[in-house]
């Protein structure tokens, strides 16, 4: 699969509320040819755009994801939280999210966000979902996830797009996670990451991501190491800089 040297976290976030189809919008302004973003479960099961646990960061809601109905999410106001010029942004669904990145040209790197318990239930609702939106001719995406649980049943629900496996810490039982889930890539925290086992993860045949790389300098020496992307929240400095 071909990944991009720069995939815009969660949109553009220092530009506009995160996980937003604003933020998706303008990380296509800011020359990003892929996002990433977070889906995650209500109580009734739809799937929605968004990375917290708890809805008061970036909502005007409150209480937990995973117990609120679709009906209350997709009355809340998802931007007026960054700046007014965004009041009245909604949490997107991830079919609305995945029109919106169709129209725009925009790959993507679905991250599944899980509750403990329901690692199974979000691939379950989001992948049939995510499989019947996207065009066929479009550029393949990436699934991820901290939840092993989460990945295995990716590679159930939806083998023929590649996964990647989440770790700030890399385990020591990496090479055995990688083979057994048959993954694409390994996804790890940039800070935790040396040249030394960025440089053996290569070797054994597996595309490294590091998140979230925010200094220019930083990318460069990762992409020295081998590192294949970065994820960003500045994707259009990121981009200057690495031209």
């Amino acid at each position: 699969m071909e990944i991009p040297r720069i995939i815009a976290h969660r949109g553009s976030p220092r530009a506009a509320p995160e996980n937003t189809l604003a933020s998706f919008r303008r990380a296509a302004a800011d020359g990003a040819k892929w996002v990433e973003f977070d889906a995650a479960l209500t109580v009734d099961n739809r799937v929605v755009i968004f990375h917290d646990d708890t809805l008061e960061r970036t909502s005007d809601g409150a209480g937990l994801v995973c117990e609120a109905p679709f009906e209350t999410l997709s009355a809340l106001d998802a931007g007026s939280w960054f700046a007014p010029e965004f009041r009245g942004e909604p949490i997107p669904t991830l079919e609305e999210t995945l029109e919106t990145l169709t129209d725009l040209d925009l790959g993507f790197n679905l991250e599944l966000k899980v509750d403990p318990g329901r690692e199974v239930d979000l691939a379950t609702y989001a992948l049939p979902i995510a499989d019947a939106c996207w065009p066929a001719e479009a550029p393949t995406p990436l699934i991820s996830s901290f939840s092993l649980q989460a990945v295995a049943a990716a590679k159930e629900l939806l083998p023929k797009w590649p996964r990647g496996f989440i770790f700030n810490q890399r385990p020591d039982d990496w090479a055995e996670i990688a083979k057994t889930l048959d993954l694409t890539t390994l996804n790890g925290n940039h800070q935790h990451l040396t040249s030394d086992n960025v440089a053996e993860m290569c070797r054994a045949g597996y595309a490294v991501l590091a998140y979230t790389v925010n200094e220019p300098a930083r990318a460069a020496e990762l992409f020295a190491w081998g590192v294949k992307a970065v994820f960003t929240d500045i994707p259009g400095e990121m981009l200057k800089a690495a031209a």
